[in-house]
């Protein structure tokens, strides 16, 4: 194939359609699935029955032939989408969002038929969540169904959707403790410690995880073996522990210590701002202390991420 010319928007030029859909590719990075969180999601009827509906939303869908380029399609208010009874036996079905251009495939004329269209892919493989190879489409749902089954309901519907860029957001946190705070042997308890690692975080509205990266460089170990445990809590929700487990005796050291978590985002948390904090359990196992003081570093790394929701 040759290079196409003219490039698009030169005035003047004529441009071929796939012009305009391999610009919606660039733009999309090559990446196709919903725009949004929430867009193109499946779910029953309001009184469930022998169909689902597809609600607001919009997507890309990335042409299964070189060239042919992306396209943009949207859905304004809930479509209804039939689903077959099934027979004696369970069966799978796959929603998705396609499009049929004839330039491509089929015989549709744009002029009279539907060339982006939801279409369901029957008798599925019970754990496919992508479209056949050769098909113009996006997935957005697997229909799961018992035998002897003609009314469809959310709990047979397993959201397959991909969100075709996923929105980021990443901050570092800080902070640098300007005297000794320390945190003795103690009680087989949990203690908000070191209290100067503590933030209110935003939370995006669209965030469905968060990547939390703790680093304490330069903690201080000191006046006997130690043996503790810190964690990353956010909101309500809490991290895994990381242990500190240190036998090098009386003499004042320091250590370098990790804290990495990886969390969903409860829907109640977004759009809201959130307490990050860490908290430290000294066990009576080893009797040394810990401690911050300003040769102590904390750096939180906190990257939300989009998700379907």
């Amino acid at each position: 194939m040759t290079l196409i010319n003219p490039p698009l928007l030169t005035h003047g030029g004529t441009h071929e359609a796939r012009a305009f859909r391999m610009m919606i590719r660039d733009l999309a990075r090559g990446s196709q699935g919903v725009t949004e969180a929430d867009d193109l999601k499946v779910r029953q009827l309001a009184t469930p029955g022998a169909a689902v509906r597809v609600l607001d939303g919009s997507g890309i869908i990335r042409g299964a032939t070189w060239g042919q380029g992306s396209y943009t399609q949207y859905n304004v208010g809930d479509s209804t989408v039939p689903i077959a009874p099934t027979g004696a036996t369970p069966r799978s079905d796959l929603v998705c969002l396609r499009v049929e251009d004839p330039e491509y495939e089929g015989t549709r004329d744009p002029e009279t038929d539907q060339i982006g269209f939801f279409h369901v892919v029957s008798n599925v493989a019970s754990n496919l969540t992508v479209p056949p190879n050769g098909m113009t489409a996006i997935p957005l749902a697997r229909i799961d169904m018992p035998a002897n089954t003609a009314v469809v309901t959310d709990a047979m519907i397993k959201d397959v959707r991909r969100i075709a860029n996923p929105r980021r957001d990443r901050k570092l946190y800080t902070a640098f403790p300007g005297s000794l705070s320390q945190i003795t042997y103690s009680d087989n308890k949990w203690h908000n410690w070191p209290t100067i690692a503590r933030w209110s975080i935003p939370v995006p509205a669209w965030a469905a995880t968060v990547r939390i990266v703790t680093t304490i460089a330069g903690l201080r170990l000191a006046r006997a073996d130690v043996y503790a445990a810190m964690q990353q809590v956010f909101g309500t929700v809490l991290g895994q522990d990381t242990v500190i487990d240190d036998d090098q005796g009386a003499n004042t050291r320091r250590n370098t210590v990790v804290l990495a978590d990886s969390l969903a985002i409860p829907a109640a948390m977004r759009g809201t701002n959130q307490t990050f904090y860490l908290q430290t359990y000294m066990t009576k196992a080893e009797t040394g202390d810990l401690g911050v003081d300003g040769g102590t570093n904390i750096i939180t790394d906190v990257e939300f991420t989009e998700g379907v929701i």
